[in-house]
């Protein structure tokens, strides 16, 4: 059966529960989302009970870099097929199958290492999760892509980023409430197990992986020279479309959300130094800061539609640098709930709302015919640097303070502004290719790509969600 025109066909409320497509990418999505704060903010607090030295803690902020350097390996994941599951499953599900069962073996290792007498142990093991974690990433997101032709794709990133949501849910306030009652090895274990959901979810899943065209290249050069191009087209594209504006443009990428990573990987050594304990952590932080996110992100994509692109850019770096301030009050006060809370609500919200914001314009620079590349450049040079800097945050905080050190990550927002005003009006994109019905230019093929029946309207598509 045909797709419907777009214009004769609304979402219902039914097609959730009839497109099994929904269910399993609620499921894939937990999985990506579990594993994150396990290696960033469930970690560092799980060091800073144990009494480590903050200037240690930030170090341990680097095993996360994984998650912004996954582009390296993404084009290899995209090509070769894991051996007998391959041939069995199809190259996307084997390779969620067999990165998700990493994840979860690793998990086992923090929950077995003692940060007191096997710190060097526990840190390999959250490295070696967030590297698995992110090369499920790489694998769900191709598989997202290749369930579902452009009109689907809203709707399956909307479903994603929810079941992402409620990965970090359970990864934070739920892992921290097992912690407080027993123990953190338990909680590591429970979170291990989790990753079934997952590993089901990977295997109840259609394989839709894409038909390859035979290789035409010399077979003296065909492999280097297909890996080569896979990596250099989508660059040199880039720069042909933006000239030496790019440097700037890369650069507006890489700080925008700098502030955020750099107080970031403080903010749990910060609670256990005011002397709030776990349950408290967990309810304000990872439960109802959670949902204080998701209000920020909404409040993000309507003020894009609203107001638009480059006005949403420069208000969004606003937010998300003077937000820190709150950190800093919060810092200098009391140790009481409701300033936590007040604190909380102000970062999270302002920095949700610059995260949809700057999805939208990396999503803006990207062309049809190198989307997919071009975005996991973006989307992982703009955690990079905030990651490895973020290293030294510790060091800082031991020299001048926690409310001047959030100050300072503040005014990192000054040059951001200033380079939003500079390149925050280039966009990648003109006429039918910057609207959401423009999508269907990008030439995706039906064949291999999209599933039977009716498809949703890319007016279902939720705006930035990614």
């Amino acid at each position: 059966m045909g797709n419907q025109p777009q214009a004769l066909r609304r979402f219902r409320l039914r097609d959730i529960v009839e497109d099994r497509r929904i269910a399993l990418m609620l499921a894939l999505g937990f999985s990506s989302g579990l594993p994150l704060l396990l290696v960033l903010g469930t970690f560092t607090l799980r060091l800073a009970f144990s009494d480590i030295d903050v200037r240690a803690i930030g170090l341990f902020s680097y095993v996360a870099l994984p998650y912004s350097l996954k582009f390296l390996w993404a084009p290899a994941i995209d090509r070769l097929n894991v051996p007998v599951l391959g041939a069995r499953l199809g190259r996307r599900r084997a390779w969620m199958v067999t990165t998700q069962a990493a994840v979860a073996l690793c998990l086992v290792l923090m929950a077995v290492s003692d940060p007191k007498t096997n710190l060097a142990l526990l840190g390999l093991g959250a490295f070696l999760v967030a590297f698995c974690a992110a090369s499920q990433d790489v694998v769900i997101d191709g598989w997202r892509i290749d369930a579902a032709g452009s009109d689907f794709q809203g709707i399956l990133a909307a479903t994603s980023n929810l079941g992402y949501r409620l990965g970090l849910i359970t990864a934070g306030a739920g892992a921290l409430f097992i912690a407080a009652s027993g123990g953190w090895m338990l909680a590591y274990l429970i979170m291990a197990a989790l990753m079934l959901v997952g590993m089901v979810a990977a295997l109840l899943a259609p394989a839709f992986d894409r038909p390859r065209a035979a290789p035409t290249e010399t077979a003296g050069r065909s492999r280097l020279w297909s890996m080569r191009r896979a990596v250099l087209e989508p660059l040199t594209e880039l720069h042909g479309r933006f000239g030496t504006a790019l440097w700037g443009i890369l650069l507006l990428v890489a700080l925008y959300r700098l502030p955020d990573f750099l107080s970031g990987v403080m903010a749990s050594p910060l609670y256990r130094t005011l002397g709030f304990d776990l349950k408290e952590i967990a309810t304000v932080t990872k439960l109802y800061g959670i949902w204080v996110g998701i209000a920020g992100g909404f409040a993000g994509g309507w003020a894009l539609a609203r107001l638009g692109l480059f006005p949403t850019l420069l208000l969004g770096a606003f937010l998300a640098a003077a937000s820190h301030l709150a950190f800093a009050w919060l810092s200098a006060g009391a140790p009481e709930i409701w300033r936590l809370t007040v604190a909380i609500s102000i970062e999270n919200f302002c920095g949700s709302f610059a995260g949809i914001v700057l999805i939208a314009y990396m999503s803006s620079l990207t062309s049809p015919a190198h989307a997919a590349t071009q975005y996991a450049l973006f989307s992982s040079l703009y955690a990079l640097p905030g990651k490895l800097i973020a290293g030294a945050s510790g060091f800082i905080v031991a020299a001048i303070g926690y409310p001047a050190f959030f100050v300072l990550t503040s005014l990192v927002g000054i040059p951001v502004l200033a380079l939003c005003l500079a390149v925050g009006r280039r966009s990648g994109r003109s006429g039918t290719e910057a609207t959401p019905t423009g999508a269907s230019a990008r030439g995706l093929s039906a064949e291999g790509n999209r599933a039977t029946g009716a498809e949703l309207p890319s007016t279902a598509r939720a705006p930035g969600a990614a």
